[in-house]
């Protein structure tokens, strides 16, 4: 069958015969009203380039900087470029505005720079506000809430704290006006904006970073890199050369610019029980350039006590000791060093309590001694404490343990109600496991620990590090003998190499039983100690702890090498550091010093070990107060010892044990 065209005709003329055209029919006409044009065609699909370009341009408002502020407020100000110094290359700009009447000076390595500090000084001069978080607000849009349960860790790139200056501020960076020098408020940066080389680079450019040093195992290596900024040298260890580099930038951020790397916004908020988010950031923030010092003299002293022990240099975990003296904390000693985490078999009970070495003046009542003015300790650990602080690390997994695969993962984590499995059991009591690793809340341990039940083949339980300083910093770190003649002495921070998360770690210390330790008896008090994460992350150390651990203290030529298995020297003694040699030493102070309470003298401390423990009646309150704090908070009830292990009287003219030898350099092949 053929198919028909139909050719275009033109228009017949009308005629008066034709019928008069409809209203749809006038409707066609161009010159007609109710013509109606054609729709438009529809507009082309945006390029590639084009969404690329929307795409870029989606997400919240950048805060405003201190010039585009101060803009706003005082429209029309100018900027003077009143000196250049310096080289070429290196230029310093100083520039000066009038704001209100009165002048600022603020300069920098560039006019950019000079104009945002002068700008700052500015700001602060006729804005008046409460606290450093309302300042915050005034200069950058708020961030949204964190959640207080993520399980999100400080990492080498994570949200920066620019602390208050101590001092005037760097010259290529201070901003002052005529009265004088102005402290830098507190300013938070969100991981989005800049790493801590590309700040480090912003202020300083072209700064050139150096590798010192590879070391380690071909599977762990270890990079240490350096910066050198106006004269001086800054260091900064890491797993590959960008860490190492990073590293090295938040050190010298840190010394020249006052940066800290802690947030405490997870922590803080108006229904937080540690308080709000400023007073944590003001009251529990260290120094870095202290905690990065701390961290330093504790690794080199470690490193100096194994340059002849090579065979025991292996280890997971390294804690120390340090005292720092005067106001600044300008003078740092090591006072002990310890390595290890095993916890001793049942039937070899004899490691105890580490000592302390401090200065001391009498108290005003007459009676006990004190510690003097500015004499401060502060605890080093390499890595997050066991149990509380370190159980809910960052590294999430489905609950038993076992690892699913991607799609699993996904179908798991949309299915379950809380996407934090293990939130019931933080801020839980916990023990460590006999001759092993890990740790286990108390309730799922047995009841009161015997002697004859451990010697059967029952687990012998202790618990754990994160526990431990939460007693230390309600009755102090001294222990019960030294309590009967000094006040308690409290830590004055805690300085972590790894798996920093401020958080887990307040709520470890201390957070947990603030609302529910009620009662203490003076001077013991629920002690909140300054918390600080090292500028070098420490790498961790792959495979299983040794069997063995390293203690030393400031009055020993060498460290004791000690059998995690035992609680034995290398000769099968016992440690020096034994509950046994540390009742001699208090028994020969009996008599010689007076104590702060009239119920200990040399008839009362002929007794047994946990007898004289318990005359102190002071301690013995606070601890109990701990212990209900635990269990009205619910959260288990401590484990103790078996009290036959302090069934044992001394002699104080027994002999110590001799300190340990000096090992000697290994012969040359």
């Amino acid at each position: 069958m053929g198919v028909t065209r139909t050719m275009p005709r033109a228009a017949p003329e009308a005629t008066d015969s034709d019928p008069e055209p409809t209203g749809h029919e006038l409707a066609d006409e161009p010159g007609c009203a109710f013509h109606q044009e054609p729709p438009p065609p529809p507009a082309p699909a945006p390029t590639a380039d084009i969404q690329r370009r929307k795409k870029l341009r989606t997400g919240p408002a950048q805060p405003k900087n201190a010039v585009s502020a101060l803009n706003e407020l005082k429209p029309g100000l100018e900027y003077k470029v009143i000196q250049q110094e310096g080289p070429t290359h290196a230029p310093t700009f100083t520039v000066q505005i009038e704001v209100n009447g009165e002048e600022f000076v603020g300069t920098g390595r560039s006019k950019k720079q000079a104009k945002q500090t002068v700008a700052e000084a500015a700001l602060r001069s006729f804005i008046q506000f409460k606290n450093v978080p309302d300042f915050q607000l005034a200069i950058n849009p708020p961030a949204p809430a964190a959640d207080f349960t993520a399980d999100v860790g400080v990492t080498g790139c994570g949200d920066f704290v620019l602390n208050k200056a101590v001092g005037n501020g760097d010259s290529n960076g201070s901003a002052e006006g005529t009265n004088g020098s102005t402290p830098r408020p507190r300013l938070t940066l969100t991981p989005a904006d800049k790493n801590p080389v590309q700040l480090l680079n912003e202020l300083r450019p072209g700064l050139k970073y150096d590798l010192e040093e590879e070391s380690g195992e071909p599977h762990a290596k270890k990079f240490s890199m350096s910066v050198l900024v106006d004269g001086e040298k800054f260091d900064g260890v890491g797993p590959s050369k960008r860490l190492g580099k990073a590293a090295a930038a938040k050190a010298a951020l840190s010394k020249l610019y006052n940066y800290s790397f802690v947030n405490y916004t997870s922590c803080g908020g108006s229904d937080s029980p540690y308080g709000s988010t400023a007073d944590l950031c003001e009251h529990m923030s260290f120094p870095q350039t202290v905690a990065d010092h701390i961290s330093k003299v504790v690794n080199q002293q470690f490193q100096t006590l194994m340059e002849n022990q090579q065979s025991h240099s292996r280890r997971k975990v390294l804690a120390g000791l340090v005292m720092t003296t005067g106001p600044q904390m300008s003078e740092v000693k090591v006072i002990s060093v310890t390595t290890g985490t095993k916890c001793i078999n049942g039937e070899h009970m004899s490691v105890g309590e580490t000592e302390g070495q401090s200065i001391f003046e009498p108290r005003p009542e007459g009676r006990g001694y004190r510690l003097k003015e500015n004499v401060q300790f502060h605890l080093y650990i390499n890595t997050a404490p066991c149990g509380d602080a370190r159980y809910c690390s960052f590294r999430r997994r489905p609950p038993g343990g076992r690892r699913y695969s991607r799609p699993t993962r996904r179908r798991h984590r949309s299915d379950s109600q809380d996407k934090h499995p293990n939130r019931k059991a933080r801020g839980q009591l916990r023990t460590k496991i006999e001759s092993g690793e890990g740790t286990i809340p108390v309730k799922s341990s047995d009841g009161i620990q015997t002697w004859d039940g451990v010697l059967q083949g029952q687990r012998l339980l202790t618990m754990s590090c994160s526990d431990k300083i939460a007693r230390w910093n309600v009755v102090g770190v001294q222990g019960a003998l030294l309590a009967h003649f000094i006040e308690p002495i409290y830590l004055a921070s805690v300085v972590l190499g790894s798996l920093f998360h401020p958080s887990h770690l307040v709520r470890a210390i201390g957070g947990r039983i603030g609302p529910t330790a009620q009662g203490l008896p003076p001077p013991f008090r629920l002690h909140t100690p300054l918390l600080a994460a090292t500028s070098s992350p420490e790498v961790r150390q792959p495979g299983k702890a040794p069997n063995y651990s390293i203690n030393w203290t400031c009055d020993q030529p060498a460290a004791e090498v000690i059998n995690a298995m035992t609680g034995k020297n290398e000769a099968g003694q016992a440690s020096r550091l034994c509950k046994r040699y540390l009742f001699v030493r208090f028994r020969r102070l009996v008599g010689r010093l007076r104590p702060i309470t009239e119920t200990l003298g040399p008839a009362e401390a002929d007794r047994d070990y946990g007898d004289v423990k318990r005359l102190n009646q002071p301690y013995t309150a606070a601890l109990g107060c701990l212990v209900e704090a635990f269990q009205r908070a619910e959260l288990g009830n401590w484990v103790k010892k078996p009290i036959e292990q302090d069934m044992f009287r001394v002699d104080p003219s027994e002999p110590l044990p001799p300190p340990p030898p000096q090992p000697t350099a290994p012969a040359p092949a």
